[in-house]
């Protein structure tokens, strides 16, 4: 089996008097899309920006991609793409020519206009920066941080600000780049897009991993009391399958408006995170 590419044991940081990460361990499996949730002033940055190489922790064993992020080599930091929520701004350039430079950065680079295909960019490749739509914007963003061709990424925030249909657009993209191997670790406020596109998910609250599972189970939320809903009335239960055949029965066949609810992921995520 391939070594994990991300592994944590104890890892604290504080800030004077306040604990921003409290003993956190963590293992990200070699191909796959991790989440990592929590509200703002959790953790969830520091925690990334330490794994990114980018803050130093006080204690605490760090692995990424087999080494230390604090004392990685360049060599080390050619194998990792980082998306920040914007990268920065290139009005007077073209989509190609910031790809191209970008790409001078590092020694196994992709082929520029491959990278650009790839994130849907093909038709803007000759396009000033400044005429891009916010979701053209971030998948720019993207290709920034995957023409080294990382074994590892980081995206953090990677749909704020987007429409539905952009973000929609994205989780594809983001799903092509999963399913070529690449380990993705993400942080979002969009509980949807946690479940939609991450094998496994955690929650860290005040600097504390609360739980990683995946989205289905987090929480026990497959196993929690469900609500049969139908015309003219609604039932809790924790044996759906059996109020659904009962009331198939009682209607002679096909129960009218019928829904079977379990919570969603926000529903154990507020309730994990001590906010309803």
């Amino acid at each position: 089996m391939a070594a994990a590419a991300i592994s944590i044991r104890g890892l604290k940081k504080s800030y004077g008097d306040n604990q921003a990460v409290a003993g956190v361990d963590l293992t990200v499996e070699s191909g796959e899309v991790f989440a990592l949730l929590g509200p703002n002033g959790a953790g969830k940055t520091t925690t990334v920006e330490i794994l990114e190489g980018f803050r130093r922790r006080d204690s605490g064993e760090v692995s990424v991609l087999g080494a230390d992020p604090a004392h990685a080599s360049a060599a080390w930091k050619q194998r990792i793409g980082i998306v920040l929520q914007g990268t920065g701004e290139f009005d007077e350039l073209t989509v190609g020519e910031v790809v191209r430079h970008f790409a001078r950065f590092y020694r196994n680079a992709a082929d520029p206009e491959h990278i650009i295909e790839r994130v849907g960019l093909s038709e803007k490749a000759n396009a000033r920066t400044h005429t891009l739509s916010g979701g053209q914007k971030r998948r720019l963003d993207v290709a920034l941080g995957i023409v080294n061709q990382p074994e590892l990424l980081f995206l953090d925030e990677p749909t704020t600000g987007f429409d539905p249909a952009a973000r929609r657009e994205f989780w594809g993209l983001i799903r092509d780049l999963s399913h070529t191997g690449t380990t993705i670790l993400l942080t979002t406020h969009y509980l949807d897009e946690a479940e939609a596109l991450a094998d496994r998910v955690g929650v860290i609250s005040r600097g504390e991993l609360i739980e990683v599972s995946t989205p289905s189970t987090l929480g026990g939320r497959n196993q929690a009391t469900a609500t049969v809903s139908w015309l003219g009335g609604s039932e809790d239960t924790d044996q759906p399958t059996a109020v659904v055949q009962r009331l198939a029965q009682e209607f002679g066949g096909e129960v009218p408006e019928l829904t079977v609810k379990r919570p969603t992921l926000e529903d154990v995520y507020l309730k994990m995170i001590g906010q309803r």
